[in-house]
């Protein structure tokens, strides 16, 4: 999956240092990133602590909204398949106390939700 794949938007597995480089000023003290993907602009980072979301806003996407989901806060993630019809895959993710999921994301069919559905049942397990 490369630049085409992240245009169309298909998530793909973004570098770990260059990730770190990007948003080390937010990590914790000993705070490591297991995997991030990349949506267009945006990053999902799984670290070993937290997940976090980043949503490049604007045209020139120096407006930043960083969103960070402690892991036990999570209650429970859905993920949608594509049909014949709906070519989007769908992830959602609640957090505790709330009805409607925090987090709703599409994704062209590919496999990257599945493995970020993966990532999320290793680590709220």
């Amino acid at each position: 999956m490369g630049f085409l794949s992240g245009i169309i938007g298909n998530a793909s597995t973004a570098n770990k240092e260059a990730v770190r480089k990007d948003i080390g000023k937010l990590l914790a003290d000993n705070e490591e990133i297991d995997v991030a993907f990349k949506l267009i602009r945006d990053l999902i980072v799984f670290t070993d602590k937290r997940l976090i979301l980043i949503d490049k806003q604007g045209v020139t996407g120096k407006r930043t909204e960083y969103h960070s989901i402690p892991y036990r806060s999570i209650s429970h993630f859905s993920v949608e398949t594509a049909g014949h019809f709906d070519l989007d895959a769908e992830l959602k993710i609640w957090i505790s106390g709330a009805e409607q999921p925090v987090i709703d994301k599409e994704f062209k069919n590919d496999d990257s939700v599945y493995t970020m559905q993966k990532v999320l049942a290793a680590v709220c397990s």
